[in-house]
């Protein structure tokens, strides 16, 4: 895990078809055939770092999106773990939250508009968002967040009471989780996506 400073920001094969407007498939399929460089988790998912996703968008005719990527990856504080819900949850979950990822900044929000300034102030890299929080479209904030370069499309996590929900109507959440929550998948989850070679941590 992070210690400090910021890590280059990795991409999933969806996170890529959703960038490049193709299915997922046919990022695989770039993957496999060559065209895109890419690296398997241990849970056997493609990772395509940020610099060679930019190489594949500038080779593709699509610098304009390459020039968006790197700005990206400049703007999200990757060792930053912001949770986002309602109440005295918070407290809590920063405490287990803190004792999991020891290397990481953990802020908290309480509400949409403390929610939207710590996005603002923080950049958050990763980010555990109660799907219960009233008051706004869950779906269409992760969409405005994740489709907005200056926050460097943070992973996003969210907590919901229905166990049953595969995340699909959660649209472009990088993973659902269970209440009461499930820490060991999160850390899971978080042991997965920071699983990058030490050059990839930039001071």
């Amino acid at each position: 895990m992070a210690k400090g400073g910021r890590r280059v920001r990795i991409f999933s094969a969806l996170e890529v078809a959703n960038i490049c407007g193709v299915v997922n498939q046919t990022a695989i399929n770039w993957i496999r055939n060559g065209h895109l460089k890419a690296f398997t988790t241990p849970g056997g998912q493609y990772r395509i770092y940020a610099k060679d996703l930019a190489a594949f968008l500038d080779k593709r005719g699509m610098g304009t999106s390459g020039e968006a990527l790197q700005v990206m990856m400049e703007n999200a504080n990757w060792n930053t773990f912001l949770i986002a819900s309602a109440g005295s949850a918070n407290n809590d979950l920063k405490k287990e939250i803190g004792n999991l990822l020891p290397g990481y900044k953990i802020i908290e929000a309480n509400g949409w508009f403390e929610i939207g300034r710590k996005f603002a102030e923080e950049k958050p890299g990763f980010v555990l968002l109660d799907a219960e929080l009233p008051g706004n479209d869950i779906s269409g904030f992760i969409h405005s967040i994740k489709n907005d370069p200056a926050f460097g499309r943070p992973y996003i996590y969210l907590l919901t009471e229905n166990s049953s929900s595969n995340g699909s109507s959660f649209g472009e959440a990088d993973a659902v989780l269970a209440k009461p929550q499930d820490l060991n998948k999160l850390d899971a989850i978080m042991k997965d996506t920071e699983r990058l070679p030490d050059q990839a941590v930039i001071a």
